[in-house]
């Protein structure tokens, strides 16, 4: 892998449910792409070849947010890139850490 991104997409909403509901279908947005990807209680780690797919996923995952009902949207992310190499998959982060 050439890069991976971890996104929070923080959908502006005041109930709990919806909030919930608006973020599942970010992660079912996720998903569609055949991407690697891991979910966590804060954030969505994916993983591939192109880092300009990554930023159009990225981007796209606020805008899925807000087809979804959200009036705004606050996003975190983070790159780690390396055009030349590899970065740490998933696995290779997480895996020891599984019980």
């Amino acid at each position: 892998m050439k890069a991976s991104i971890a996104i929070q997409i923080l959908p502006q909403v005041t109930d709990k449910d919806e909030l919930v509901r608006i973020v599942d279908e970010v992660i079912d947005y996720i998903k569609s792409t055949g991407l690697r990807y891991e979910v966590g209680p804060f954030e969505t780690a994916i993983e591939g070849d192109d880092m300009d797919q990554l930023m159009d996923i990225a981007k796209e995952c606020q805008k899925v947010a807000v087809r979804a009902g959200a009036p705004e949207v606050c996003t975190y992310i983070k790159v780690d890139y390396e055009p030349e190499g590899e970065v740490l998959t998933i696995d290779q982060k997480i895996t020891k850490h599984r019980h």
